[in-house]
């Protein structure tokens, strides 16, 4: 195998060595195969990213990615994919990567998860970051059962019942919890129809989520007594159209009925026949 420069570049320092009984041809084969079976052996870094083995550390930061890169060794212990344009995580994203533990995804362009996105990353994950991005809204499915410290903030977050029974199963992180701000929110009563763009302004727009709930705000029960309302509302639709289809059907029958019985009457009267005289004239 190890034949052309290895032969011409080995003969010269066997020769210069020969007296001294040294032979360096079989080495270099030895060394040369050890190598190429180390480089097949070795894991591969994804394309775009940078890979630190001895930290088991996967740096794709500043990358252009539009999506989570694939390929990333099962051994990655922390994954940066910050500043990238990535806009969604699928489910599939993170299924192999069992020992992860810190997740950088701050500064992309990430408006939706899929459900159970975040489900697959093991119970070693320490730090959950998903700060400045596009997330409106969020769910418990989506994140799984993770207890990682995570960053939410700087979100157009629409506040209402889903996000406020997420914010209470995450483990957020406490410096960054007040910057989780509601752009927009449920419409509480008196604040128009519930019909209405769920994107418009509502009345907790632009105020911190966390200390619109430690001040007694429950968008739960904002959405159950709006929903409420508008269950009555329909019930009362609903028996107001029958009331109408009664009245309506009542006058029908009697108009038909008053046609019918003035038929009757424009009628002629029955003559008698002769044999009917007869009869009656005979009985006297």
């Amino acid at each position: 195998m190890c034949t052309g420069w290895g032969e011409e570049r080995f003969t010269s320092i066997s020769g210069r060595r020969r007296g001294r009984g040294v032979d360096l041809h079989p080495w270099l084969c030895v060394s040369l195969l050890f190598l190429a079976l180390w480089g097949q052996a070795s894991p591969q870094c994804p394309a775009s990213c940078q890979c630190a083995w001895d930290t088991a550390t996967v740096q794709c930061s500043d990358a252009g990615l539009r999506d989570i890169p694939e390929g990333i060794p099962p051994e990655t212990v922390s994954l940066h994919l910050e500043r990238n344009y990535i806009r969604s995580i699928p489910e599939t994203a993170f299924r192999d990567l069992l020992h992860l533990r810190d997740l950088h995804l701050s500064h992309n362009r990430i408006d939706s998860l899929a459900s159970g996105a975040l489900r697959h990353l093991g119970p070693e994950l320490r730090l959950l970051d998903l700060s400045h991005n596009q997330l409106r809204q969020a769910s418990r499915e989506e994140f799984g059962s993770t207890r990682a410290k995570t960053r939410l903030f700087h979100n157009p977050w629409h506040c209402d019942c889903t996000l406020q029974e997420l914010m209470e199963t995450l483990n957020l992180e406490p410096e960054t919890v007040n910057g989780i701000m509601c752009e927009s929110s449920v419409r509480g009563k008196g604040e128009g129809s519930r019909w209405e763009d769920p994107g418009s302004q509502g009345e907790h727009a632009g105020q911190s989520l966390v200390k619109l709930l430690d001040s007694g705000v429950n968008f739960c029960s904002l959405q159950r007594k709006t929903t409420d309302v508008a269950m009555l509302v329909t019930m009362f639709v609903w028996f107001f159209m029958v009331i109408v289809y009664v009245v309506y059907y009542v006058r029908q029958n009697q108009a038909e009925a008053r046609r019918h019985l003035e038929y009757l009457k424009s009628l002629p009267s029955p003559r008698k026949t002769p044999t009917e005289t007869d009869t009656l004239s005979t009985g006297f």
